[in-house]
């Protein structure tokens, strides 16, 4: 067993056959959801966002033994290797620490200590550092060094050059290094400043300070977003003797000699000039990158809790991009998505005929027998929403609304995609097809659009961009593959995130049905371009075809697996047409026993009989549904002890923001979540929960509303 799984074992707590079979798995180009999904027996049953975790951390580990290698060969390179570098580079266990064994190494511009080399003043800081007994005085031992040649005019020229070529050496010290970056970040604290005398967002960090081992990460993004404005200087205050002091200990000879004085100047101008302020960016760095890991996992979570919000089914949804100047743009589209009608409405301002207005939309809701509308969040929603209300009363027809974010509407409507959707509209009416759409399926449209722009995070552009969009991207395809695409609608963006599919395949996939008609069983795939047999072995589970050849091809169960299906029906007194009927009870009961006749594991058995349980059936239709809207309520509405039911948009580090229905979502404090102790509001919350809140308290001018939903009970 190699040290890197047994590194993972060890970090992960699992057992060692899951992460032998896995990193097989993963390096044989298999994908994660295929994995989690049909591999369970090989994996132990892990779950997708554990396998996504040691794949990360896989990448990471190997990252560092690359990283060794090249250090060790460079090194090499120099003739400067010894076995007792080579122990210190085997046992890095971090990138920085191999930055910290390869510094005094790597190639230099000219520092002030490279300058007093080439003056040939290293001999003198060699016999300084040693500390010995010598009996002539520093100032002495200088003189034999000076060269006006060379720029050494008098003793303490060469004195000041020997200091220097001292205090680089302690500063590329590796092990000196590592201890002080421990001391800093025990002892530090992060002190913020105002640079201006502004109001701004950032006001509370005008004079703010925090130890940095308790600095909480969201205020790390916060106070980095601040000095990047310019409002905010940032400063990491350590007290100067802790390191120094510590660097004397390890340096200073015990028995005191004519030249310890001057290497005692010489650390302390490593340290502030040298060291000190490298630190302060490592440490920085350091409470960055994990503060954007937190985030990353903050906007993962509300990411897999917005796509997998259920959809609304079986109805013609009537979409609404609110506008001031340019009027709303209105699309109507079928129980399918597809487009019936669009208009463009003025009803926002003072001087618009909101009865024409209202005309228009009675028309179209009568006419396309309209019974959900859809209100995009953004710019005269509040407005749009008043209107909406003022129309349902007045209409005899059992029509409802929400308000949906628009978050990456405008994005998707102006990308390459929409254009060749619908070349026919212009920018502002495919973005009320798409927030038509989000209602009747949430998945299927947010998938069209860079997962970045969903807006469900916080300072998501202020992190990793390659991590963040590498973890949204999981998480998109995890979602997907859950709950299964049609292969015979889905769009090219939707099949895109199945496992083994990429864009150039899924495009080749609509192509082949465009030209070919429906797919109408599984193995129809094996035609397409550049669909090979590897990739059918990802995709082919999670893709789903109604009416086909095959019941079985409208399951979770995987191809590999028909065999085994057809075995345990046949067991169970049951055919293919017991399973298009759904009559299959015996399925819900101990069916173990089978296993090893079958010749499958447990795991499998069990999810083939739930694939065929569930045969066509949608994994989101089992959440709570979204709460629909006749009437409108404001803000001035609310009082404090109003007990609400709202929808949660997104969870944050230090609470939840929930929407109940005003146009302004409320904050739940995470002290305000539940009775007992949470780290996290995650812990608890999703994003698409619906919640039972209580009104604490309406600002009525800063727009904001506390809720407690701990004291709603």
């Amino acid at each position: 067993m190699d040290k890197i799984t047994q590194a993972l074992i060890t970090e992960f707590g699992l057992k060692d056959f899951q992460v032998i079979n896995t990193l097989k798995l993963i390096d044989e180009g298999n994908t994660i959801p295929f994995i989690a999904r049909y591999r369970k027996e090989a994996t132990g049953e892990l779950s997708d966002e554990i396998l996504r975790d040691l794949s990360v951390r896989l990448e990471y580990l190997r990252n560092i033994e690359a990283k060794k290698e090249e250090v060790t060969r460079l090194i090499d390179e120099q003739g400067k290797l010894t076995p007792e570098l080579c122990q210190q580079i085997e046992n890095a266990k971090t990138i920085t620490e191999l930055d910290d064994i390869y510094r005094p190494y790597r190639p230099k511009r000219r520092t002030r200590a490279t300058i007093a080399k080439e003056k040939g003043l290293e001999p003198l800081a060699d016999i300084i550092f040693a500390q010995e007994e010598y009996e002539k005085s520093v100032d002495a031992l200088a003189i034999d060094f000076i060269d006006v040649e060379k720029g050494v005019e008098t003793a303490e020229d060469a004195i000041a050059g020997a200091m220097d070529i001292i205090a680089e050496t302690v500063s590329d010290n590796a092990d000196y290094r590592k201890r002080i970056r421990q001391l800093s970040y025990a002892n530090g604290t992060v002190a913020t400043k105002a640079s201006t005398e502004e109001d701004s967002v950032y006001s509370m960090y005008y004079d703010f300070s925090e130890p940095c081992s308790k600095l909480a990460n969201h205020r790390v993004l916060a106070i980095n977003r601040g000095e990047k404005d310019g409002f905010l200087s940032v400063k990491l205050a350590v007290e100067d003797n802790i390191c120094t002091d510590y660097l004397k200990n390890q340096i200073l000879a015990k028995k005191r000699s004519t030249t310890t004085d001057t290497v005692a100047l010489a650390i302390e101008d490593s340290y502030k000039r040298l060291i000190a302020p490298s630190i302060e960016t490592e440490i920085r760095n350091l409470l960055t990158t994990r503060a954007g890991e937190s985030a990353i996992k903050v906007f993962s979570k509300n990411l897999k809790g917005l796509l997998l919000q259920p959809p609304i089914k079986g109805r013609t949804v009537l979409g609404l991009d609110p506008g001031y100047r340019t009027g709303c743009k209105v699309a109507v589209i079928d129980d399918t998505g597809k487009v019936l009608d669009t208009s463009v409405v003025y009803c926002t301002l003072p001087n618009h005929d909101k009865e024409k207005a209202k005309a228009i939309l009675k028309n179209l809701i009568l006419k396309h027998k309209v019974n959900l509308i859809s209100i995009g969040n953004g710019t005269a929603s509040k407005e749009t929403e008043l209107l909406t209300a003022e129309l349902i009363r007045e209409i005899d027809a059992e029509v409802y609304y929400m308000v949906v974010s628009e978050a990456g509407a405008s994005v998707y409507s102006a990308s390459k995609l929409a254009t060749e959707e619908f070349p026919e509209f212009d920018v502002s009416l495919r973005s009320a097809v798409s927030i038509a759409r989000r209602l009747q399926d949430p998945l299927a449209e947010l998938v069209k659009i860079d997962p970045k722009a969903i807006g469900v995070g916080q300072y998501q552009h202020d992190m990793n961009q390659k991590l963040l969009g590498e973890a949204l991207g999981g998480v998109v395809e995890d979602c997907v593959n859950s709950v299964g695409v049609d292969l015979n609608t889905a769009s090219a963006s939707l099949l895109s995130y199945v496992a083994g599919i990429n864009v150039a395949v899924a495009k080749n996939i609509t192509t082949y049905r465009e030209e070919n008609g429906k797919f109408t069983n599984r193995n129809q795939l094996l035609k397409v371009s550049k669909l090979g047999k590897k990739a059918f072995e990802q995709c082919a589970g999670f893709l789903r075809i109604t009416d086909g050849d095959n019941v079985f091809d409208n399951t979770s169960v995987h191809p590999e697996s028909y065999k085994a299906a057809e075995g345990l029906l046949k067991k169970l007194g049951y055919s293919k047409e017991d399973v298009k009927k759904g009559e299959l009870s015996k399925l819900k009961e101990d069916i173990s026993s089978y296993a090893d006749e079958l010749g499958i594991g447990i795991p499998t058995l069990k999810d083939i009989a739930e694939g065929l349980l569930k045969k066509g059936r949608d994994p989101r239709d089992e959440l709570p549904a979204p709460i629909l809207m006749s009437d409108v309520m404001s803000m001035e509405d609310l009082k404090p002890g109003m007990t609400m039911k709202g929808t949660v948009r997104n969870v944050i580090d230090f609470g939840a923001f929930v929407d109940i229905g005003v146009h302004q979502d409320g904050l739940v404090h995470i002290s305000h979540i539940c009775d007992r102790y949470i780290k996290h509001p995650l812990e608890v919350l999703s994003v698409g929960d619906i919640v039972k809140v209580k009104i604490l308290d309406v600002d009525l001018k800063k727009k904001r509303i506390s809720l407690s939903m701990k004291e709603a009970d």
